[in-house]
């Protein structure tokens, strides 16, 4: 147990920088770990060398983690042995001295038609003071000459319960690390993501992983929808998000429409669409220098406050004669200030599109991989005007701008929405739900439950007179709370009742 409890403060402790520190694949914020590395350019290297980035993924948190799994297994079953044997046990014999055990109590019985061949008192009061101790829940044993009774078994259950659950708990985790997976993609409005592994924007599998057998589905962003609060002191705070979905779970399975909202995602079978953020995905027709249409369709654009002023680039590789590159931000609600243009309000009232473009190539034809919100601008070069100016335009929906040198158009058609989902699936959510459970019970119960003994025990009258006796009632609380005093009470008073009910011996007082 030592060691167990110091392994999960370890456990505890290396968590901290889990929880502090920005996280590689987090979907609600995919760019926190790149925006910390520029902010932090000489402590960055560090901390990643360590793997603060990622921690619950590091080497040296599953050592810590299997260790205590280890431990924990070696500390909870022999335990629960222990208790599922003292849940078991049959009440235990009454101490030789009961005056020292809690709420001693003896008085005087005489029984009203002794049998000649039994103990005086052995039958009768001890028989009585069984079925009184039964009807009140104790588990009774009766031997010669006393009735051993004892009660709050389910306490050790609930004690059993708690151990268990420790130890289900850390399989249920285990088992969604080992066999589970998380990713996320964002989709715009018309959209569709196929639940296959090179469909996801990030994807993160565990060590068993079969990422060839994914469960079969797939999903189209119909249209999304975000109301926010127009006025008052919370102006802009979000009120409303709805993704609304067409989807089939299967290759012969009927579409089907479900609106996806915070805390409601699409289930299918186990693996789950969360929707975790959304944003602008301008629609834009981009014309090359020939009058072909070279590109046409939403381009997602990353907010970057909480008035969804976003940034993002299109990448036209089909132009001709040239490739096409455009870098800019997008404003939802555009005013200018002091600083220059900005958004006002995070709902598209005035939707202007800020660009400057790029003629050259775009690096799409190496074979290496590129982010599609960034523009390698290491084999282009900037358009520019007649006066050697940079060329940028601001564009409100249905407006084109022309480039120079003959080069092609941009047209900004209309403001579409994009929606980010984070898909999970953790076959150890319901193992460790089931814990949680058992852990609660278990630990209400044997905090609620007082286990506790009472004993009674026939001493025969010293003077041999037939069917007197002694009755010798005590207790013993098994838990920190004393014996209740209802329990000793109502056995004397029955047994006590029934004694002074009989006729008392010849020449003694009433």
């Amino acid at each position: 147990m030592r060691t167990a409890v110091i392994l999960l403060g370890l456990l505890a402790a290396a968590a901290i920088p889990g929880s502090v520190l920005p996280q590689r694949n987090v979907a609600s914020d995919p760019a926190a770990v790149l925006n910390f590395a520029t902010d932090n350019p000489e402590l960055y290297p560090w901390l990643d060398r360590l793997g603060l980035f990622e921690v619950y993924a590091s080497p040296w948190f599953a050592a810590i983690y299997l260790l205590l799994l280890v431990s924990m297994t070696g500390c909870v079953l022999p335990r629960c042995a222990r208790l599922w044997q003292a849940a078991r046990s049959a009440p235990a014999p009454a101490p030789r001295n009961l005056t020292r055990m809690e709420g001693y109590r003896s008085f005087p019985v005489r029984e009203r038609d002794p049998v000649a061949d039994e103990e005086p008192g052995s039958a009768g009061p001890l028989k009585r003071a069984a079925e009184v101790l039964r009807r009140r829940g104790f588990r009774v044993e009766v031997a010669k000459d006393e009735v051993r009774a004892e009660r709050g078994y389910l306490r050790e259950v609930g004690n059993l319960a708690f151990h268990l659950s420790l130890l289900v708990l850390l399989v249920g985790v285990a088992a969604g690390r080992l066999f589970g997976f998380e990713g996320r993609v964002a989709l715009a409005e018309g959209e569709t993501f196929t639940n296959v592994s090179s469909a996801y924007d990030a994807f993160t599998p565990s060590v068993w992983t079969d990422t060839e057998s994914l469960e079969p589905f797939a999903f189209t962003l119909d249209e999304f929808d975000a109301e926010y609060a127009a006025e008052g002191p919370k102006s802009g705070e979000p009120r409303f998000f709805n993704a609304a979905l067409s989807y089939q779970a299967g290759a012969n399975d009927e579409t089907r429409r479900l609106d996806v909202r915070p805390n409601h995602p699409l289930d299918v079978n186990g693996t789950k669409a969360f929707l975790t953020g959304h944003g602008y995905a301008p629609v834009v027709t981009v014309r090359d220098g020939r009058g072909d249409i070279a590109f046409s369709g939403p381009v997602i654009f990353l907010p970057n406050d909480g008035s969804y002023a976003s940034d993002g680039v299109v990448k036209v590789p089909d132009a001709m004669p040239q490739q096409l590159g455009f870098e800019g931000f997008f404003l939802p609600t555009a005013a200018t200030g002091p600083q220059g243009p900005y958004s006002a309000f995070p709902d598209a009232l005035n939707p202007q599109l800020f660009l400057t473009a790029f003629a050259g190539d775009l690096g799409v034809d190496d074979g290496e991989a590129q982010s599609v919100y960034t523009l390698d601008k290491s084999g282009m070069k900037q358009l520019r005007q007649a006066d050697g100016q940079p060329f940028a335009r601001a564009l409100s929906v249905g407006e084109t701008m022309k480039l120079p040198n003959g080069l092609g158009s941009l047209t900004f058609d209309r403001v579409g929405r994009f929606a980010n989902f984070q898909i999970a699936y953790d076959p150890g959510k319901e193992i460790s739900l089931a814990a949680g459970v058992m852990l609660l019970l278990g630990l209400t119960t044997s905090l609620s439950i007082r286990r506790r003994r009472i004993w009674v025990r026939a001493i025969p009258d010293a003077s041999g007179t037939a069917g007197s006796s002694t009755l010798e009632v005590a207790g013993q609380s098994m838990t920190r709370w004393p014996l209740p005093d209802k329990d000793i009470a109502h056995l004397v008073e029955t047994l006590a009742a029934n004694a002074t009910a009989l006729h008392p011996p010849e020449g003694s007082a009433s």
